[in-house]
């Protein structure tokens, strides 16, 4: 393997031109990536947490359910925006840098999660208070969608060939510690101000707080060196629509990979938790704990993810842990809607480790499958419209499809249809472990 693509050499090398900085640290990489998402998952897991109260302070026109209907949709906006992000912020990557992308959207993220936290509510602005809360939410999912793409490929491009898939799987990490950290402060929120309180003015406390995140990722991201792989992507700027066009396959296989696991993600450690929160009223907090002991076992299970990956092929191992999802999804989500908060817990275990082994190696792999010319753009245009599809639009759809069909576990069958659809277009493919990224 040459230099460009090990990065573990001990030498500064140069790539068409540019001049690629002794190589830093495998845990400085890590942390690079990993604190990005610390932040933008923080914040999603924060909303979702916060869905009702939300909804009744800027919707408080609606019933219940409409308050909850109203709020997820604008939770689904932030992943409808993706796609717009990713395809400018993808062209930042591309055309400048992955570090110059990775500044910018942490600091994008961070002005508007802190904006949110401020926002004046229907009862103080009127109907500019949703329409401000629609638009942070729109700013939080444009910076998502250059975000966690680039941090995944600045991950991978910058670790050895046989340690792509334990390095990257610091991304994904981050997105588990910021799920954690959303959900225990949710918790300590809960657990020591009353539910008048919270509905008033204790929700704003996890937003606000958020912005120490951004300053530490601001810090640590200026330090970090380019690329190797970035540089020469900088210095062959091809045309936008052509490249999308030219990487539909990828594109598509980039569903098949990733819709599955992150519905089911999110109906596991949002929805859910949500739902039985409502549902409770006053001692709701239970769920908020077994969801943080939960999202422990998904942290464990990400790294291991990745790094058995690497040994036995992440194509096998993806198609193995599909399998086992969809196999426990209809009996995990009946004990998390109908069981106690032990049995709750129990439910979302059963789905954690196969998720979370999933999460864990999917970075790696998606990076392999995208060529250099276009990667970050293609790949965040890939990720962003299948989470629009299936990650972030998990809660709304599930609550649409319980109200319209009248059957709690009817979301179920919806894991279902994506993990068929993610098998059949696995299964024609090659194992991507060995590909070579300058190419």
């Amino acid at each position: 393997m040459n230099d460009s693509r090990t990065g573990s050499g001990d030498m500064t090398h140069a790539v068409d031109g540019g001049t690629v900085a002794p190589p830093q640290s495998a845990l400085r990489t890590a942390l690079a990536g990993l604190i990005g998402n610390v932040l933008e998952w923080f914040d999603f897991a924060v909303y979702g947490y916060f869905a009702s109260d939300i909804g009744k302070q800027f919707f408080p026109q609606s019933s219940h359910s409409a308050q909850q209907l109203l709020a997820f949709a604008v939770f689904a906006l932030g992943f409808i925006a993706r796609p717009f992000g990713s395809l400018v912020l993808g062209m930042v990557g591309d055309r400048i840098g992955r570090r110059p992308l990775l500044t910018l959207s942490i600091a994008l993220m961070g002005g508007a999660t802190l904006g949110l936290g401020l926002l004046p509510t229907y009862a103080t602005v009127g109907v500019a208070a949703p329409v401000l809360l629609i638009t942070m939410r729109l700013i939080q999912g444009f910076s998502l969608g250059g975000e966690f793409t680039g941090s995944m490929v600045y991950t991978t491009e910058k670790a050895s060939p046989l340690m792509r898939g334990i390095v990257s799987s610091s991304t994904a990490a981050g997105t588990t510690i910021g799920f954690i950290l959303g959900s225990g402060t949710a918790w300590l929120v809960y657990t020591f101000l009353g539910p008048e309180q919270v509905g008033a003015w204790g929700w704003r406390i996890p937003f606000i707080g958020s912005v120490l995140f951004c300053i530490i990722g601001w810090f640590l991201r200026r330090g970090i060196s380019e690329t190797a792989e970035g540089l020469k992507a900088a210095s062959i700027r091809p045309p936008l629509i052509p490249s999308l066009v030219a990487d539909w396959l990828p594109i598509i296989q980039t569903f098949g990979i990733v819709g599955m696991t992150n519905a089911a993600y999110y109906l596991t450690f949002t929805y859910a938790v949500e739902r039985r929160k409502s549902m409770m009223g006053v001692g709701g907090e239970a769920f908020l704990l077994a969801t943080i002991l939960s999202l422990m076992v998904v942290l464990i299970s990400k790294p291991l993810g990745g790094w058995l990956s690497d040994r036995v092929g992440r194509r096998k191992l993806m198609l193995a842990l599909t399998v086992a999802t969809m196999a426990f999804i209809y009996v995990a989500l009946r004990m998390m809607l109908y069981g106690s908060p032990q049995q709750f817990m129990l439910g979302q275990i059963l789905l954690a480790v196969p998720i979370g082994m999933a999460l864990g190696l999917q970075g790696a792999m998606v990076v392999e499958i995208f060529p250099l010319r276009t990667r970050i753009t293609s790949m965040s245009f890939a990720y962003s419209i299948t989470l629009a599809l299936a990650g972030g639009t998990a809660p709304l759809v599930s609550t649409w499809l319980i109200e319209t069909l009248g059957q709690p576990l009817a979301p179920a069958y919806y894991i279902m249809l994506y993990g068929a659809i993610g098998l059949a277009i696995m299964l024609p493919m090659s194992e991507t472990n060995t590909r070579a990224l300058d190419a």
